[in-house]
């Protein structure tokens, strides 16, 4: 069992920044995939950010193309946090955006409904 706490989610204006964190515990193997994925009312949960960790030195990064350039998915392993830097924030970025992990995994994967724990969600509201 893989529980997942976030982190950070705020009220910003447009060309803003904020740092999401997602903290996992309670696991007996550290997942080597985790993602950020966000739902906006309305709308299907999109993948945003995916990070696989092959080894200490060895790993693969994906993005949705519309936050390329833009956000940053980091691992501080030591801290078992994952983390989702957002700079440029624009309103179609505001959504609920979500942690996930999976403990089987070949790399980053963007698709949602391979993983199989979730945290609770934090809101972000970008205003134009």
């Amino acid at each position: 069992q893989v529980h997942l706490a976030e982190f950070g989610g705020g009220s910003v204006q447009a060309g803003g920044s904020l740092r999401l964190s997602c903290k996992a515990s309670g696991y007996t193997y550290r997942p080597n995939c985790m993602g950020w994925f966000r739902q906006a009312p309305g709308k299907e949960r999109e993948g945003v950010a995916a990070l696989h960790t092959a080894s200490s030195v060895s790993y693969s990064i994906a993005y949705v193309a519309s936050v390329q350039g833009r956000f940053t998915i980091s691992r501080d392993n030591a801290e078992n946090t994952v983390y989702l830097q957002m700079n440029s924030l624009k309103p179609e970025d505001t959504a609920m955006y979500y942690c996930a992990a999976k403990t089987t995994c070949s790399g980053a994967d963007l698709n949602y409904a391979a993983y199989n724990y979730w945290g609770q969600g934090t809101q972000v509201t970008v205003s134009s």
